[in-house]
């Protein structure tokens, strides 16, 4: 998701998966944006805040690979305080997600509807967003 909130891309897992082990997946899923006017497009974040989920050797190091700044508090050292002024844009989206009732509670057996529907959550969240003209 973007600083607005703006869902960049979705990834679906079952419950009992940790967060830590598709973060690659769900980084590599993320399309080239591309800014107005001339120049090549962006292919990846230049700064990424997480929780304390994803602390580990594995997510910093893949991290640092692709030159993404890492913003992800560790473990017993830090509080997850400092997250909260960024952590309200990731809550908010969340609620948005929340108001489509077929979503929050899963009506379908197959991921792939749900995946759809899901999909189409976040489409309509980001024409909602551009109708608005806050960008």
């Amino acid at each position: 998701m973007d600083r607005n909130g703006i869902p960049l891309t979705v990834y679906l897992t079952a419950a009992n998966v940790n967060d830590s082990t598709v973060f690659e997946d769900l980084l590599e899923s993320i399309e080239p944006v591309k800014r107005p006017g001339p120049g090549r497009p962006r292919v990846r974040p230049c700064k990424l805040h997480a929780d304390k989920a994803y602390d580990c050797r594995r997510c910093r190091a893949y991290l640092r690979r692709r030159g993404i700044l890492s913003r992800i508090a560790r473990k017993g050292i830090e509080s997850s305080t400092k997250l909260g002024r960024h952590r309200w844009v990731v809550e908010r989206t969340i609620s948005w997600l929340n108001r489509c009732r077929r979503l929050t509670i899963r009506y379908e057996r197959n991921a792939d509807l749900h995946l759809a529907f899901l999909d189409l959550a976040c489409a309509l969240i980001a024409f909602n967003f551009l109708r608005k003209g806050f960008c």
